[in-house]
């Protein structure tokens, strides 16, 4: 191991037992999992007003004879 990649450890994970930074390891791997799984059900669902405004047919203006 190298001194930097000991340092950088050491910076990030100084004050954590072993057990504290598995977990927190697991949590941070979740937390990105979790992360895809909303931004693939955002990107393939339009939002509600968008849906609303796609739907809207153009009517007559205001004050205009038809």
């Amino acid at each position: 191991m190298t001194d930097v990649t000991h340092y950088r450890w050491r910076k990030e994970y100084g004050g954590l037992k072993v057990e504290q930074a598995k977990r927190l390891k697991e949590l941070e791997q979740e937390t990105a999992r979790l992360r895809r799984a909303v931004s693939d059900l955002t990107i393939d669902k339009p939002i509600p007003g968008e849906m609303r405004e796609e739907n809207r047919q153009p009517g007559p203006l205001p004050g205009s004879r038809v």
